[in-house]
């Protein structure tokens, strides 16, 4: 019964499509997440390259050093799933491109590294796209304290991690915390997407 509904909401899930701002920890594992569950379509955009340091947090592999982010995330997304449209943007976003690109997206994602461009897709979806849904991560450094890890709602802004704990020289980065919001984001987005859903079979 469980692989029936998995499979039925695979199906539900094609008509959509998810845009995601930014393909490092956070973009590429929640690219990832949607992809094994099924949304139809990708929209993803980067500028920067893979890098050695990259791999102890984001979706990439060791062979995959020295390529575009977006490039190496399309080609790891449709190993998983062929049958998800992926839109690769090689492109540092700004307020336009974001509205270009991700307007008629059915949710975006943010998934920037820097505190600036964070605010950027914040104010520019909420005063030049309203009403779309924005799942959002802050706060994912360090290790541990997994129970304070949270989502915070704001009519349709959706705040997942912790809020609190910043990139430091001694609060670095990791894949445990790192994947566990990117994959809070992507359950908020199948949230979203599936509550008009309907299974055939109950």
């Amino acid at each position: 019964m469980s692989f029936e509904r998995a499979a039925e909401i695979s199906v539900y899930l094609k008509k959509y499509t998810v845009g995601i701002a930014g393909c490092g920890g956070l973009g590429s594992n929640c690219a990832v997440a949607l992809a094994r569950a099924g949304v139809g379509k990708l929209v993803i955009a980067d500028y920067d390259i893979v890098t050695i340091h990259n791999l102890n947090r984001q979706y990439y592999f060791h062979d995959q050093i020295g390529r575009l982010k977006v490039h190496a995330l399309r080609e790891n997304i449709q190993r998983i799933n062929p049958d998800v449209s992926v839109k690769a943007f090689d492109l540092k976003l700004c307020t336009s491109d974001i509205v270009d690109l991700y307007s008629k997206c059915d949710v975006i994602v943010e998934a920037f590294d820097k505190a600036e461009m964070k605010y950027m897709i914040i104010e520019t979806v909420l005063s030049r796209i309203p009403g779309k849904p924005l799942v959002v991560g802050v706060g994912m450094a360090g290790w541990g304290n997994t129970n304070l890890l949270h989502c915070r709602y704001s009519e349709n802004l959706i705040i997942c991690g912790d809020e609190s704990s910043e990139v430091s020289e001694s609060l670095p980065v990791l894949a445990p915390r790192v994947g566990v919001v990117a994959n809070m984001q992507a359950n908020e987005v199948l949230k979203i997407l599936l509550k008009e859903f309907k299974p055939v079979h109950e």
